[in-house]
């Protein structure tokens, strides 16, 4: 047990670091065939000497003549699509119709005999994954159509003294690599077999790779069932694990509803790739969203995995020849550059929230408010996980990592030996983990919160009692609890409730006033500032990576010059305010240019004289249409759509509303809110801006006939500990002096 944890301990903070992002665009043009019956009355061609290879919505060719001229057509003659083969003798054409095509040289010389695309719906026969045999080590599955993907499975003791509770991790890292056992390991501690598995394009499987596209859906389908099927797979039923990317990609996967699936745990995820990370309040993220993007691109190219290279070099066959297909990429980046607004046929690919309501297994996710990577906006889907049978949520200040920190990690852990292993949850393994993965991530190193809760019960009884008590579960002031040192990943204090959005809250509406007052006064004046972007630094943290996790970090959080944002304070508080859930700046804007990005923070004024971050919202001034059916009062919803766009007439009163991200925080008494609006720039971890924003004069009107104002979502009757937590000891929320 000793020298198994250690080993993972050393480079889990490497593995975790990076998260997800989005891509846009379609390299492709959507076919439409007239016919997709049996072909009747095409004509007879010589054959080709190469390979054509049905897929779902795609078409591939490998082994052909780099530079031929290649068609692909309907039975009829009908040109469908049409391009040259690349270099390494490939060309892969996307989203094709159902139907039947050839593929043939574009001088009419030869083609391909009629091959048969389909969608989604077209699943093997159950013999498909029970005649794979998987066994411990490296290996790779199979799916439908025939792309095989690499695999790693690691077992915590002899097959033969399984069968196992099992879990899988999919992911376009390197899950599959067999010489980091990082993740393996811990959950072989906690007595799970673990499979991971490289998505196609990646590390050492084969095909092409898209950011979520309906191929990696069902082969990440088709792995769920093939793993199910072995005899070392306890129950033959699977859970999903990860933390980012394959936290995000179990929701994809969950949404095709492999039968063998037991349950999701997806920690630090997104709700919309568009929405939430990519493009917030639609300003393109050109920091983490689009450099993460850009390194998964790097990644995926031929032995763009320095572990996929090593292998074929030992002389693994299957891994060189996996490669063939990746000069078929597109270019992510691109795509993201040439679509600034959202659409259909780009963002609805890659945006969860539209497929989570088809999820019909136990669900366990979490994320953090202010996570530096994904962001906090998460929370908005929620509501949408329509036909699981049991959601529970947990939600905490603090960074990415947080949702695989101490604080979270035994609700974690019971809920995956209920529904995956189907036995009485027992923390002793847990516990030992637990301060590893503390002191590997955030460098304070502290036990876990709880202990064992339901010793001598039977699994029926502990899976009662788990599913009798609240579902939503929110941790305040991460890295304050009492008796540990500052910035260690435990909550001070909980509150527990029935459903997101919580049924309770109450909202709170204060208007912008003169003199820079925040109130729930009449608002009176305007205020006038220059948006300038570079006002701030970019980022606010020193340091790079994982540093930004450990509990010492050093935040480099600087406020604005004078002149470059509208700063509105309240009064100290009289009683407690503990706000929780999306907010809504609703402002009325003028300016002398065209359009301007609005950036909105609050943060807290206390009373030793210092300033804590709390959460923040964007929006693009032109982007400021709103999806009346999914916008309430405090939580506006924006259409991005580029036929809703409209640009400011300069000097002219607008209303905008700004969306405030989810947040859940406690202003105590004697506490004043502040609420900062200027351009884009240093509120983020690692967010960075592209910012059309340079030196206009933006007026913020605040009087009788504009009264902008904010409104914060609150919640009553909650038993807040008194005194406010030491200065710079929030995860997540950096501190500064006034």
């Amino acid at each position: 047990m000793k020298s198994t944890t250690n080993r993972f301990a050393i480079v889990l903070a490497v593995v975790l670091i990076g998260t997800t992002a989005c891509s846009g665009g379609d390299e492709t043009t959507s076919t439409e065939p007239t016919d997709t019956s049996a072909p009747t009355t095409s004509v007879s061609l010589a054959p080709v000497d190469f390979s054509v290879v049905p897929g779902t919505h795609q078409i591939t060719v490998t082994g052909a003549e780099p530079g031929t001229e290649l068609l692909v057509e309907t039975d009829d003659g009908t040109v469908v699509a049409e391009g040259v083969v690349d270099e390494l003798g490939s060309f892969l054409q996307r989203r094709v119709e159902p139907g039947d095509y050839r593929v043939v040289l574009a001088d009419g010389s030869a083609g391909s005999d009629f091959v048969s695309v389909y969608d989604a719906s077209n699943v093997p026969d159950q013999t498909f994954y029970a005649d794979q045999q998987l066994e411990p080590g490296f290996g790779y599955i199979t799916v439908r159509d025939g792309t095989t993907l690499s695999a790693t499975v690691w077992l915590p003791g002899e097959p033969d003294a399984g069968p196992y509770p099992t879990v899988v991790e999919y992911s376009g890292y390197a899950p599959s690599n067999p010489g980091d056992a990082t993740f393996a390991q811990l959950f072989n501690t906690l007595g799970y077999a673990y499979v991971g598995v490289n998505m196609r394009g990646t590390g050492c499987s084969g095909g092409s790779y898209r950011f979520f596209e309906e191929a990696q859906l069902v082969d990440g389908y088709d792995v769920i069932e093939t793993v199910a099927a072995q005899s070392w797979v306890a129950n033959n039923k699977v859970g999903m694990v990860g933390i980012s990317y394959p936290g995000i990609s179990q929701l994809f996967v969950a949404s095709t509803q492999p039968p063998s699936l037991a349950a999701i745990t997806p920690l630090s995820v997104i709700d919309d790739s568009y929405r939430s990370t990519l493009y917030p309040g639609g300003i393109l993220n050109t920091g983490f969203a689009v450099e993460w993007t850009k390194a998964r691109m790097d990644e995926a190219e031929p032995f763009g995995q320095t572990w996929a290279k090593e292998r074929s070099d030992e002389g693994d066959e299957t891994c060189r020849d996996n490669q063939n297909l990746r000069l078929q990429n597109p270019d992510l980046v691109a795509e993201i550059d040439a679509n600034p607004f959202y659409s259909s046929d780009v963002g609805d690919e890659i945006n969860p929230s539209l497929l989570v309501g088809k999820i019909n297994v136990p669900v366990f996710l979490a994320g953090a408010w202010q996570d530096e990577q994904t962001g906090g906006h998460f929370p908005a889907f929620l509501d949408k996980f329509d036909s699981s049978p049991q959601v529970y949520v947990t939600l905490l200040n603090g960074l990415h990592t947080e949702s695989l920190g101490t604080a979270v990690f035994p609700r974690y852990a019971e809920f995956l030996s209920l529904y995956v292993a189907r036995a009485t949850p027992d923390l002793t393994a847990a516990g030992v983990i637990a301060p590893i993965l503390s002191s590997s991530i955030t460098g304070s190193t502290v036990g876990l919160p709880q202990q064992n809760r339901f010793t001598g019960m039977t699994y029926e009884e502990a899976l009662t009692a788990f599913e009798s008590e609240p579902k939503v579960r929110v941790l305040f002031e991460e890295g304050a609890a009492d008796g540990q040192p500052a910035g260690s990943p435990l909550a001070r204090w909980q509150a527990e409730f029935s459903a997101w959005p919580i049924p309770e809250t109450e909202l709170v509406r204060m208007n912008l006033g003169a003199n820079g007052m925040l109130s729930t006064s009449p608002a009176t004046g305007s205020t006038t500032y220059t948006a300038d972007p570079t006002a701030t630094p970019r980022t606010f943290f020193e340091g790079s990576g994982s540093s930004i996790w450990r509990s010492d970090v050093m935040w480099n959080w600087v406020r604005n010059p004078a002149g470059t944002a509208a700063e509105f304070t309240s009064e100290p508080l009289t009683d407690d305010l503990v706000v929780i859930g999306p907010g809504s700046a609703d402002l009325w804007i003028s300016t002398d240019a065209e359009d301007t990005d609005l950036e909105v923070t609050v943060s807290e004024i206390r009373p030793d004289g210092t300033e804590t971050y709390v959460q923040s919202g964007w929006l693009r001034a032109s982007h400021r249409a709103l999806d009346d059916a999914n916008s309430t009062e405090n939580r506006p919803s924006h259409t991005h759509l580029e036929a809703d766009a409209a640009p400011l007439v300069p000097g002219e009163i607008t209303p905008v509303r700004v969306e405030i991200f989810p947040v859940a925080h406690p202003f105590r008494a004697g506490s004043r809110i502040r609420v900062t609006i200027d351009a884009p720039g240093g509120n983020r971890g690692e967010w960075e801006f592209r910012t059309i924003s340079k030196g206009e004069q933006v007026t913020i009107h605040h009087d009788a006939d504009h009264p902008s104002s904010i409104v914060f979502s609150t919640i009553g009757d909650l038993d807040v500990p008194r005194g406010v937590a030491p200065c710079g000891s929030l995860r997540g929320q950096p501190c500064r002096p006034l």
